[in-house]
C-alpha cells in the first residue's frame, strides 16, 4: 500500500512549480531580455530602450572592431588555460600528495581550502600590497637576495601575470577538496592488491588513482572553464578600468566597465551574450576532451 503512493506523479508538479517559477523570473527571463537589449539602443542603466540599433546587429559588429574587446577576449582565453592547468593541475598534485600521507591530512585540508573563505575583494587588496613597487613584499624579497631591483609588477610586461597569480591561487583549494573527496572514494583494496603485485606509488597513482577520478577531473575542468569566464571581482580590485595600459581587460571586467562607467548598456549586453556563448563552447570542448568514463 505504501509503495502505491509514489505511482501518482501529479503532486510532483505542485512542488516543482515554485522552483520553475524562480528560475524563470531570475534566470530565463533576464537572459532572454539581455539578448533583446543587445539589439536595442539603451543610453543608461535603468533607462528604457529608445529603439532598435541601426543596424540591429551593430553591437556585435562593434565588438569585432573594438581593440579593448579583443584584448579582453585574449586575456580571458589565457585566464581559462591558466585556471584549468594552474588551479586543477596544482589541486590534483596536492590531492595526490595528501592522499599518500597518514598524519596531518585534516590540517592540510584546512590550510589549502582557506583562500576560498577570504573574499575576492580582500584578496585583491592583499595582493596589491604584495606587488607594490615600493615596500611591496615581493620586491623586498628580491632586493634582500639581490635577485633584481625594484620591479613595477603592474607595468605592461607584468600586469597580466600579476593578475593571474592571485586568481589561480584563490581557487586551488576548491578543486583540491573535490579531488580529495574523489580519491577517498576509491576502495583501499585496489591499492592493497596493487601493492601485492609489486606496484610502486607512482604506478598506483597512474593506473588506479587518476583513472578512477577521471570523471571528477572532468567536472573540475568544466567548472574551471566556466569560472574563468565569470572572473570579475579580484581583477577589478587590482586593475580597475584596465589600468595602467588597458591590457588587463577581461570579458567580465570590460562588460562591467561598459555598463557602469561608459553607460553603454546595450553594448555590455552584447558582451554578456558573448560570455555565455564562450562558456557553452569551451565547456563542451572540455567535455569532449575529458569524456566521462564508466569503470
Amino acid at each position: 500500500m505504501g509503495a502505491n503512493i509514489y505511482k501518482n506523479k501529479k503532486p510532483i508538479i505542485f512542488f516543482l512549480l515554485p522552483a520553475f517559477g524562480f528560475m524563470f523570473v531570475f534566470l530565463y527571463y533576464p537572459f532572454v531580455q539581455n539578448i533583446i537589449n543587445s539589439f536595442q539602443n539603451i543610453t543608461g542603466l535603468g533607462a528604457a530602450a529608445t529603439g532598435w540599433n541601426t543596424p540591429w546587429y551593430g553591437n556585435y559588429v562593434d565588438m569585432f572592431k573594438d581593440p579593448n574587446m579583443w584584448t579582453a577576449f585574449k586575456n580571458t582565453l589565457i585566464m581559462t588555460i591558466a585556471t584549468v592547468v594552474g588551479q586543477v593541475g596544482i589541486a590534483l598534485v596536492l590531492a595526490l600528495l595528501i592522499n599518500n600521507i597518514k598524519y596531518g591530512t585534516v590540517f592540510f585540508r584546512i590550510v589549502f581550502f582557506f583562500p576560498i573563505v577570504v573574499s575576492a575583494t580582500a584578496l585583491g587588496l592583499l595582493f596589491n600590497l604584495i606587488f607594490l613597487y615600493d615596500k611591496g613584499m615581493v620586491n623586498q624579497i628580491l632586493e634582500l637576495f639581490g635577485i633584481a631591483k625594484l620591479i613595477d609588477w603592474k607595468d605592461e610586461g607584468h600586469a597580466l601575470m600579476t593578475m593571474l597569480i592571485p586568481v589561480t591561487w584563490q581557487y586551488v583549494g576548491f578543486y583540491f577538496i573535490i579531488l580529495v573527496t574523489g580519491l577517498n572514494g576509491i576502495d583501499e583494496e585496489l591499492y592493497e592488491a596493487a601493492a601485492i603485485d609489486g606496484a610502486s606509488k607512482w604506478q598506483k597513482i597512474r593506473f588506479i588513482s587518476i583513472p578512477l577520478i577521471h570523471n571528477t577531473l572532468c567536472t573540475c575542468a568544466i567548472l574551471a572553464v566556466t569560472g574563468a569566464l565569470k572572473v570579475f571581482d579580484l581583477p577589478w580590485v587590482m586593475f580597475p578600468k584596465g589600468i595602467p595600459y588597458g591590457n588587463t581587460w577581461l570579458t567580465g571586467t570590460y562588460m562591467y566597465y561598459q555598463t557602469f562607467n561608459a553607460s553603454n548598456v546595450d553594448y555590455s549586453s552584447a558582451i554578456a551574450v558573448l560570455i555565455v556563448g564562450l562558456g557553452i563552447i569551451l565547456s563542451q570542448t572540455v567535455n569532449m576532451i575529458f569524456k566521462a568514463k564508466d569503470y
